[in-house]
């Protein structure tokens, strides 16, 4: 993953997908077999959490504006790195998915969600986006399975609709992920990359692939 002259091109793989698709796995996974740097979701520092999932409605906008603090800050440690990163889970998801539907199901007000939105689209355009976005799809039985299994408290309180209504927000901003990235679907509920070495070697080849392609274009 070099150019002719030997210079590294760094990569950045970012991670999208519901809640419990096994994200924070998948980077590890490949922060693992390819040596890059990890950066992961803010969850266990998360102030608003715990009283967001027991009160959306009062807690929705104060949520959205510390996980938009906190990725875009990483998103710029991850610009300034000049390495090789994957990271869990996009700043964009927060935007498209999880403010939009808060907004559409009346837990945010549209005075708050206007704010939220415009703050979002100043703080975006001095982020470097991902080279390629793995859309973590699986479908929502599946979801709560395995949220059930890993059992963190806040989770189990969450609406299963909730987690519907973020899968079919997810199927649709896939669509339009290629505006800002290359796009690389990994069907979960097909691939267990848990456990299966051929899963697990097939995700990391693609990935190679879109590094090498973006090599290639950095070398012309």
């Amino acid at each position: 993953m070099t150019t002719p002259t030997g210079e590294k091109v760094p990569f950045y793989v970012a991670i999208a997908g519901n809640i419990g698709v096994g994200k924070t796995m998948v980077t590890d996974l490949i922060g693992e077999r390819l040596g890059w740097d990890t950066y992961y979701e803010p969850v266990e520092d998360n102030p608003y959490l715990d009283d967001f999932y027991a009160d959306m409605k009062r807690y929705s906008f104060h949520l959205q504006v510390f996980l938009l603090s906190k990725r875009f800050a990483l998103q710029r440690r991850i610009t300034e790195s000049g390495r090789s990163v994957v990271q869990d889970r996009t700043i964009y998801e927060d935007t498209e998915i999880f403010a939009r539907i808060l907004y559409r199901r009346g837990m945010m007000s549209e005075r708050d969600y206007r704010n939220y939105r415009d703050l979002f689209a100043t703080m975006v355009g001095y982020l470097r986006p991902p080279d390629l976005i793995l859309y973590m799809r699986a479908q929502p039985e599946t979801i709560l399975r395995r949220i059930e299994a890993r059992g963190r408290d806040c989770e189990q309180k969450i609406d299963p609709d909730y987690v519907r209504e973020l899968h079919e927000s997810y199927e649709h901003w896939a669509e339009r992920i290629p505006v800002i990235a290359p796009l690389h679907v990994v069907d979960t509920d097909r691939l267990d990359l848990k456990e299966d070495r051929a899963a697990q070697d097939e995700l990391i080849e693609a990935i190679r692939r879109f590094s090498r392609e973006k090599d290639a274009r950095g070398a012309r």
